[in-house]
Formats: C-alpha cells, structure tokens, sequence
C-alpha cells in the first residue's frame, strides 16, 4: 500500500515552455503533482518529449490571477483611444533586430 496522495489530490500546476526558437514561454498544459520539482520533471516528461524546450516555468495554479471575461469592456476598451500606444507610427531599424 502507497502513503502517498492520490493523484487528484496533488496541487494543479500550470506549465510554461520557452521554445528554441521563442523568446517568450507560452501556457501548454497544466498538470497534477506533489511540489515544485516533481511538476519541473513532469512538465519536462510531457511537454518536451521531442526536446522542442528550452526552458519551462510551473507555477501554482492557484496563484495565478485573471482578468473576469465580464470586465473585458471595462479593462481593454479604454486603451483602444490611445493609438500612441500602438506602434505602428515608429519605424523600427534593421539594426534592432527582433523586437
């Protein structure tokens, strides 16, 4: 008999992958562990199996905090009058690179 925790009970982790050809780490999945290292190797298992990966966050799922889709009008719409913002009035030199 196992004393440990039935998967199900395990915290919810979500998992966030930086690709080799990203600069950025995108949400893939999300996942049942014990902690935070047990997640890192699980995260690795199954979202890098073809070794697309460089580098992988997981983060309680818990604390993560998100914007109410009722609120989208209250907190996106009033920056669509803010074209300055945008930057597409800026030309941006070949020197800079990827941006």
């Amino acid at each position: 008999m196992s004393t440990q925790p039935a998967l199900k009970d395990w915290p919810l982790w979500e998992v966030f992958v930086r690709s080799k050809q990203g600069l950025e780490h995108k949400h893939c999945g999300s996942l049942h562990a014990s902690d935070s290292a047990h997640a890192l190797q699980m995260a690795r298992d199954v979202y890098t199996r073809r070794q697309e990966g460089v580098s992988i966050w997981v983060v309680p799922s818990h604390l993560i905090a998100a914007s109410d889709p009722e609120d989208k009008e209250l907190m996106f719409d009033p920056a669509s009058d803010k074209i300055y913002r945008h930057p597409t009035f800026y030309d941006i030199p070949d020197e800079v690179g990827h941006m």
